[in-house]
C-alpha cells in the first residue's frame, strides 16, 4: 500500500492532527534554526563567504 493511500485511510481528525503537527514542527524549525546555528558556531564567516564567491561560476555575456 502506498504512503498516500495509507494517509487517506486515516480518520479525518487524525489527518488534521498530523497536518497541524507537521506545520508546527516546520514552523519551530524555521524559528529556532538561527539560534541553533549560533549556539553550535555554524554561522558562516566572511572568509567562508569569499571562498564561496570564488567557487561560484560567473556568466559572461558575449555580443
Amino acid at each position: 500500500m502506498s504512503l498516500w493511500k495509507s494517509f487517506k485511510n486515516l480518520k479525518p481528525r487524525t489527518r488534521l492532527y498530523f497536518g497541524i503537527g507537521t506545520m508546527t514542527w516546520a514552523g519551530l524549525g524555521l524559528l529556532l534554526s538561527d539560534r541553533v546555528e549560533e549556539y553550535f558556531g555554524l554561522r558562516p564567516t566572511e572568509k567562508d563567504r569569499q571562498a564561496l564567491e570564488e567557487v561560484i561560476p560567473r556568466i559572461r555575456r558575449v555580443d
